[in-house]
């Protein structure tokens, strides 16, 4: 390939990735613009995307809104045909995702995709059928459904930037039970949306022990220039998989699983061989009619709160402590 072919193959491949994200209603401006292609490795400046535009727009119905600086979008008579090229399976799935996922997206990436969902809802308006999908398919909470907290959208902006670019954060954050604000140097490891409350897993400043904090009680948050720094070895999954997002009773025990036996009868059986407690979880018949079912799990609260909420249809729990912290619940809720 010439020199002359790598350069008209760079600069259409950099004028797609501009007419890709432009919206069809907001204006997105050159600057905006230049960020997003810098994050996919595209230096470029100002002025060439100004000029990439001025020749986009003599092949294509996009519009701009004549300001300093410039802003630009799809025009509204822009034919479906002419915008990028979207299947309708891609289609549902950017619906999907801005209903359900929109909530864990960084601010930035979340503007990124908007031409995306724009794109998407303009090609299920011309596919009955595949429309209809959306409508069809919801997702319900399996408790009680609660309206999401309130969250300071500047501290949560901070500190999903802080989280994208591996950040240490300056947050004033309050407690549940405490009255008064506390400020905190955090290093950010995870996002965990459980429920209607989002979490931020991070360790404080320069420790090491791993803390929740629920994202509705940040004050502020403010990004710092100093990089983050990770426990050894820390991974996500294995962290949720630890119970400790359930709260655990007893956190001298924050690595440990208990075995936990379960006394049935056979009407009640299908709770535990439709849905497993664990993956090693076993179901053994006994002599006197009854099903004992044996898993390896996490001793949190919320383990506490679900046996409770089989009332007598449990004719025995083992181990003791968590017998004894059921029957403690349950005669907290009678009192």
């Amino acid at each position: 390939m010439s020199a002359q072919e790598k350069e008209t193959s760079n600069s259409l491949y950099r004028q797609w990735q501009i007419l890709s994200r432009l919206s069809s209603g907001k204006w997105t401006g050159t600057r905006e613009l230049q960020d997003t292609l810098q994050r996919e490795g595209i230096d470029i400046s100002l002025r060439t995307i100004q000029r990439d535009l001025n020749q986009i727009s003599q092949r294509f119905p996009i519009e701009s809104n004549k300001e300093v600086p410039q802003g630009w979008r799809w025009r509204a008579d822009a034919p479906i045909q002419s915008l990028p090229h979207m299947t309708s399976s891609q289609a549902v799935t950017f619906m999907m995702v801005e209903e359900h996922l929109k909530h864990l997206l960084p601010p930035s990436l979340l503007d990124e995709m908007n031409p995306w969902f724009d794109l998407a809802r303009r090609n299920l308006s011309t596919q009955n059928n595949v429309r209809q999908w959306i409508n069809r398919v919801r997702i319900v909470p399996a408790s009680q459904p609660l309206i999401p907290p309130v969250v300071e959208k500047n501290a949560q902006q901070s500190i999903y930037e802080g989280l994208l670019q591996d950040k240490q954060l300056e947050c004033i954050y309050q407690g549940r039970n405490s009255p008064e604000e506390k400020t905190y140097i955090l290093n950010p490891l995870a996002l965990v949306q459980k429920g209607a409350i989002i979490y931020l897993i991070c360790t404080r400043h320069d420790k090491t022990d791993i803390q929740t904090f629920a994202l509705h009680r940040f004050k502020s948050a403010t990004v710092m220039n100093t990089r983050a720094l990770h426990p050894v070895n820390f991974d996500i999954d294995s962290y949720i998989d630890s119970g400790a997002l359930g709260f655990r009773v007893d956190f001298s025990k924050a690595t440990e699983n208990i075995e936990l036996k379960l006394r049935v009868a056979e009407s009640n059986l299908a709770y535990f061989d439709e849905s497993q407690l664990s993956m090693n979880q076993s179901i053994t018949r006994l002599d006197n009619g009854l099903y004992e079912v044996k898993a390896l799990v996490p001793f949190t609260l919320q383990l506490v709160w679900w046996l409770r909420s089989f009332g007598k249809k449990l004719i025995q729990i083992e181990p003791a402590e968590v017998h004894n912290a059921v029957h403690e619940v349950t005669a907290q809720m009678t009192e």
